[in-house]
């Protein structure tokens, strides 16, 4: 009768064992984020920004992205482009249309000769800061 129980005992240790490190390998990214690397980041390319140096209209709404897409994935948020990760972090962002808003000029920036002005620039990063605090990067 002893035996038995010790051998329970040892076989519930060991199920709960495999259910702790199964929900340990499929759990989705980490659940926080370094948010001073983040920080620091995103003051940097506010910073970049300056309304008299058309040059940083562009790059800062590039690296706002990437930043962006960093976060995404390090939240573990499932997608092979930076739009799919949008679709499957939707739910979790606040102001959906910004973002896309934001992502779409990147994109323009990226495969089109597009003029981007400061305004355009600034609304973009707006939408990416938001993004940024609602996965808690920022």
């Amino acid at each position: 009768m002893d035996q038995s129980i010790i051998f329970m005992f040892a076989a519930i240790i060991i199920v709960g064992a495999m259910l702790f490190g199964i929900i340990g390998l499929t759990k989705q990214g980490k659940k926080y984020l370094n948010v001073e690397h983040y920080r620091v980041k995103w003051l940097d390319i506010e910073r970049r920004l300056k309304s008299d140096e058309p040059s940083s209209f562009k790059l800062c709404v590039m690296d706002a992205d990437n930043l962006l897409d960093r976060a995404l994935k390090e939240r573990g948020f499932k997608g092979q482009t930076m739009g799919e990760r949008l679709k499957s972090a939707a739910n979790s962002l606040s102001n959906r249309n910004a973002v896309w808003t934001a992502h779409k000029l990147r994109n323009q920036i990226a495969h089109e000769d597009v003029r981007v002005s400061y305004d355009e620039s600034r609304m973009a990063l707006s939408g990416f800061k938001q993004a940024l605090k609602d996965l808690g990067a920022i």
